[in-house]
């Protein structure tokens, strides 16, 4: 028995639609309307004339998929992936089996969005999947599968950056209480054989993502609206349980925090309007959602005479377990590591999300901070390495590697690629598997030479016009940074924090190839010099923006303590030091502070990278803003869209873990 790529009428005979693309290319999609934010549902029956004592599951779809056996919730994936190297999930569902008939049931849906959720928009719709009885294989997917469209769902608009279509739940629809061992299918039709599957699959190498129930930490009524707090912000799904006339709306709001008179702010400063509803039958209706949100407020406008039988939260996040150590005498650093922590555990899923609310994308960015905070934490390196390896993929559109992985939005931001061999020399050196060097040398080389055209006379990268060149983020927090950043287009000339970045990529390349037994690069020195002549400011004693030597932002400095840059100028390192602590934590943004702290306790200034971490302008000033999760910015109102969920703020989770090397 071999199992088949199935799918529904609509997309059996579909070609995959190519979606990957240099960002700057101008490129139409034309996808169909009527084939967007797609619910499907399928069915197979199995007979076991005894019970089972193995039961292993392989089982994928595309876009994404929910698992029901016998009527049970099982699991949900898989992690977001390329078709070249497709993941699926390997389940045991044996203790979900029994003696007799038994119901595999899954619902697949295909969102069609270009957006950084999911390789989508690509016209590929698919479910596969086949299972072992103690060791045999019983049953595949092929055209006896059922499916039907799962009708119960509707567009109720688009949040984010088209990152997610908010769910209308209808109750009434034919296609409730599919999962369950006698619902009637005899109406519904054979599943077809995908014509253009194109899926090299490949095991998962990371787990399945732990789901369970919370329970409201405070709820209310006020007339026919019902309050709830979960006492948290967590990322997941409303649960509700409620009977009322048939037609009737319950009308769902979530939110990150409440307005002024207690009402939820479901109108997110995060570019999420998280208002949707329920249809209820006349029978006690379950609100049944798919796709996750972060929230910690929950807001139920009723119609009249309707009961609601139960309220709670369905968490989702990778399974979290904590070994790492940290300092334990200071109270503000203590707040500070904890707010980082629950940071971490709830807002980790599949994937490294830069904010579980607007993008939920992975940013190669994110992986030098939450994921190593992540693989600090949990002492877990599977996920790290399953996202380096996801962004090696992604050489294929660029060999200076793309800003995200494993979607269909195609974004690149230059200081992010210059941090990938920093991430793996680091994973090396916790691991110590000399195959993780070999398995990434030519997509470092690749790298390397890629960045090399844009090497001027001076040996510094000189208008890398391609892709974003960051600095630091929201702009306005680059503390007055003076060169052209505008995009599309990067205005030409060396600028300092991509040199900087530069040099600390060529000193990791230098350590990757030297760990690996290969030539260095033998640039570091005249690279560095280079760089002091372009930048040093020998009056102020200061590092400045650009050749111009006009203004000296922080971000200009932190790089070069970081990275040793002039270690040799007399002094450098206390001046520098000196002025990020005059500076503050304030002048940057999340992103940059992570350099900052890590520049002050790689030059020995301990004293200083404490000090900044607690001051009431950082992290503290986000727990005097209510925050149970990092922020985007220091502060809601820093940034024009902040997410009050942004994992990559968790930088001391890095910085002051002991025993654990910073950069």
């Amino acid at each position: 028995m071999k199992a088949e790529f199935i799918t529904v009428t609509e997309f059996s005979r579909q070609r995959p639609v190519n979606v990957f693309h240099k960002e700057l290319d101008e490129v139409s999609l034309d996808h169909p309307e009527e084939l967007l934010n797609k619910h499907f549902v399928f069915r197979r029956k199995l007979f076991l004339d005894r019970k089972c004592t193995s039961a292993i599951l392989k089982i994928t779809a595309d876009d994404y998929y929910k698992l029901y056996v016998n009527g049970r919730a099982v699991t949900q994936g898989p992690a977001t992936s390329y078709p070249e190297y497709y993941y699926y999930n390997e389940i045991d569902i044996s203790d979900f089996l029994a003696e007799g008939e038994n119901l595999i049931a899954v619902h697949v849906y295909y969102q069609g969005l270009i957006n950084r959720v999911w390789v989508s928009g690509d016209l590929r719709c698919m479910l596969w999947a086949e299972l072992a009885i103690d060791g045999e294989t019983q049953l595949v997917t092929d055209s006896h599968w059922k499916y039907s469209e799962h009708n119960a769902y509707f567009d109720m608009g688009r949040v984010g950056y088209d990152t997610a279509f908010l769910e209308g739940y209808d109750a009434r629809a034919a296609s409730v209480g599919f999962e369950r061992l006698d619902y009637d299918d005899s109406a519904w039709k054979n599943a077809r054989i995908a014509q253009f599957a194109d899926h090299n699959l490949v095991k998962q190498p990371t787990k399945q993502l732990q789901i369970y129930d919370a329970m409201p930490f405070k709820t209310e009524k006020t007339g026919d609206i019902i309050s709830v707090d979960f006492g948290r912000e967590m990322v997941g799904y409303p649960v509700i349980s409620a009977k009322g006339k048939s037609g009737d709306r319950v009308i769902i709001r979530l939110g990150e925090e409440l307005l002024d008179d207690g009402r939820v702010r479901f109108d997110m400063r995060c570019f999420c309007r998280y208002e949707e509803c329920l249809i209820l039958s006349g029978a006690v209706d379950t609100l049944d959602q798919f796709d996750y949100k972060a929230f910690r407020y929950m807001e139920l406008i009723l119609p009249k005479d309707c009961e609601i039988t139960d309220i709670r939260m369905r968490v989702r996040h990778y399974p979290y377990k904590e070994v790492a150590l940290y300092p334990t005498h200071n109270e503000k650093l203590n707040r500070v590591i904890t707010l980082c922590k629950d940071t971490v555990k709830y807002g980790i899923q599949e994937i490294f999300p830069d904010c579980p609310t607007r993008e939920k994308g992975e940013y190669l960015g994110d992986l030098a901070i939450s994921g190593r905070a992540h693989a600090i934490l949990t002492g877990d390196l599977s996920m790290i390495k399953k996202a380096i390896r996801s962004f090696y993929l992604t050489t294929g559109i660029c060999p200076g590697f793309m800003a995200v992985s494993s979607s269909s939005l195609m974004q690149e931001i230059a200081d992010y690629s210059l941090l990938i061999p920093s991430v793996i020399n680091w994973v090396y050196e916790v691991e110590g598997e000399l195959s993780l060097l070999q398995e990434a040398e030519p997509y470092l080389t690749g790298l390397y030479n890629y960045f090399r055209k844009y090497v001027n006379s001076d040996g510094l990268l000189d208008g890398v016009d391609e892709k974003w060149n960051l600095v630091d983020w929201p702009d306005n927090l680059r503390d007055g940074y003076d060169f052209p950043l505008e995009r599309p287009r990067i205005g030409k000339g060396a600028h300092n924090v991509l040199n900087a970045f530069w040099c600390g990529f060529i000193d990791s390349m230098d350590e990757f190839y030297t760990n690996l037994g290969m030539p260095q690069t033998g640039l570091s020195k005249s690279t560095k010099d280079s760089f002091i002549k372009e930048f040093y400011n020998e009056k102020t004693g200061l590092f400045c923006d650009f050749g111009a030597k006009t203004h000296s932002a922080v971000h200009s400095n932190i790089l070069p303590l970081l990275f040793g840059i002039g270690s040799d100028i007399e002094g450098l390192a206390d001046r520098i030091s000196s002025f990020i602590e005059a500076k503050g934590l304030g002048s940057m943004g999340v992103y940059m502070a992570y350099f900052a702290l890590a520049a002050l306790k790689k030059a020995g200034k301990d004293d200083i990278a404490l000090r900044l971490a607690t001051s009431e302008e950082a992290w503290l000033n986000m727990l005097s803003e209510g925050a149970t999760t990092t922020f985007e910015a220091w502060g809601k109102d820093q940034k024009w869209n902040t997410s009050l969920f942004h994992p990559w703020a968790v930088a001391p989770l890095v910085v002051f873990a002991e025993g654990v090397r910073i950069y």
